[in-house]
């Protein structure tokens, strides 16, 4: 249950060091960003819930999550010394009350407004402006350090996370917003009328903050960062949480949301049968088709695939399709045909690189893909990892790869751009369009 700043204190009395009776008890705020799911729930997914499972198993305990409202609380809530640690929290040097870990995250600090609006060539022209932002972000600093006159006039939002905020500059009830670039290339892919109007000085650095007073779980924090920082664990889990931004432009994303306005009802039932046979997420299974064929039946390629779900005459003889451009039938096929290459993978490889693979060798095919697999190991790259397994593919294009192939070459480079793009696609759909909960669901979390 999320609940305000006062009511978490009261909650809560002082706390002994994590250990066997004794919990790791973590605070967060309320950042879709950060965390995918319902911070209520125990499914709750995202960058910050990941980390800070990866540090208790470390220290051989339990974890419990905490969310604050906002930063404020979560601050309120270390200072008083009722939580541990504290999440993803912005760096802040004039704090004495708290430590910070080395940075987990850095990001440009931007002022954003709509695209429509007249552009601002200066910091100075931000003079006398409304700028508005989340409460207690650490943009207000920066702000008042620019010692504009007059200065500008800083909205602070309460109850409110910065994605929504993002989406108010759209919807032109604000005109400025300070964040930071992360927060906004997440925005943009389901605002495209958003942009950067300008950046702010400094670059915002996110990590872990600890009560001064608790010097030894911030040294015990500090050398597991070190840890996953040289064994590529923070690398992999920002590439699952934040790689796939930068991938489509303004136009892309207007356009995907057009089409799935006008386009994606009529075959919204059937991608949501095809996960009923499946498992597979059906918002997943749509985001692999608009990619194909952009929700066009009658889709054909120079190469001849066609349909809906863009299947081979090979693949669809395989699957006994009579008619690939049938949407249904195609989408009942692709859905079945992607299910196959997943189980095809080797059990060590997890998810979500087992789908974000599975995806890749549905552009290229399975001997195109277990190919690069092999070279992976020789190039000091994981095989079963796609963070590594995106930088190994594009070299199945070059004849000193795709010569000792069997399978010849392959367009890899096109493949981890299609599997990127999906990965938007799904990003979009997923804050647009419900889940549908069924019996063979794979629990599948493409974030």
């Amino acid at each position: 249950m999320l609940l305000g700043g006062c009511d978490l204190l009261k909650q809560f009395t002082q706390l002994q060091p994590p250990g066997p009776d004794q919990p790791l008890v973590v605070g967060m705020v309320a950042d879709p960003v950060f965390q995918q799911f319902a911070p209520d729930t125990e499914g709750m997914d995202g960058f910050s819930r990941d980390l800070i499972k990866l540090f208790a198993e470390e220290l051989g305990v339990e974890l419990k999550p905490v969310v604050a409202p906002d930063y404020p609380a979560l601050l309120d809530l270390l200072r008083a010394g009722k939580i541990h640690m504290a999440a993803s929290l912005p760096f802040r040097s004039h704090d004495p009350a708290v430590i910070y870990s080395p940075p987990l995250l850095e990001s440009r600090q931007v002022i954003v407004h709509h695209a429509s609006s007249r552009p601002i060539s200066g910091l100075d022209k931000l003079a006398g402006r409304e700028i508005a932002l989340i409460s207690g972000a650490p943009q207000i600093a920066v702000l008042r350090s620019l010692q504009l006159d007059p200065p500008p006039v800083i909205v602070e939002r309460g109850g409110s996370d910065e994605l929504a905020l993002l989406a108010d500059v759209a919807r032109r009830r604000h005109e400025l917003v300070a964040t930071d670039e992360l927060h906004f290339e997440i925005a943009a892919n389901a605002h495209p009328d958003i942009e950067v109007a300008l950046a702010l000085p400094d670059k915002l650095y996110c990590g872990w903050g600890f009560p001064a007073s608790n010097g030894d779980l911030l040294l015990r924090a500090t050398h597991f960062i070190e840890a996953i920082k040289a064994d590529g664990t923070l690398r992999h889990l920002n590439d699952r949480y934040f790689g796939y931004l930068k991938r489509m432009d303004n136009r892309d994303v207007e356009v995907f949301l057009e089409h799935v306005r006008d386009r994606l009802p009529r075959y919204r039932s059937s991608f949501q049968e095809a996960q009923e046979i499946t498992g597979l997420d059906w918002r997943l299974l749509a985001s692999l088709a608009y990619q194909e064929s952009k929700w066009d039946p009658l889709a054909t390629s120079p190469t001849g695939v066609r349909g809906m779900m863009m299947i081979t005459e090979e693949t669809a003889d395989r699957l006994g399709v009579k008619n690939r451009l049938d949407p249904h039938e195609s989408i009942q096929a692709g859905a079945r045909y992607l299910s196959y290459l997943m189980d095809e993978l080797p059990d060590k490889v997890e998810q979500p690189d087992r789908i974000w693979l599975a995806l890749a060798a549905y552009n290229l095919g399975m001997g195109h893909l277990n190919g690069g697999r092999r070279f992976a190991d020789g190039l000091n790259k994981d095989p079963n990892l796609w963070v590594d397994m995106k930088e190994v593919l594009p070299l199945l294009a070059q004849p000193e790869y795709y010569e000792r192939l069997k399978s010849g070459r392959a367009r890899g480079g096109e493949a981890v751009i299609m599997v990127e793009n999906i990965r938007n696609y799904y990003d979009m759909l997923a804050r647009f369009e419900s889940p549908r909960h069924s019996p063979l669901q794979t629990g599948l979390a493409m974030q």
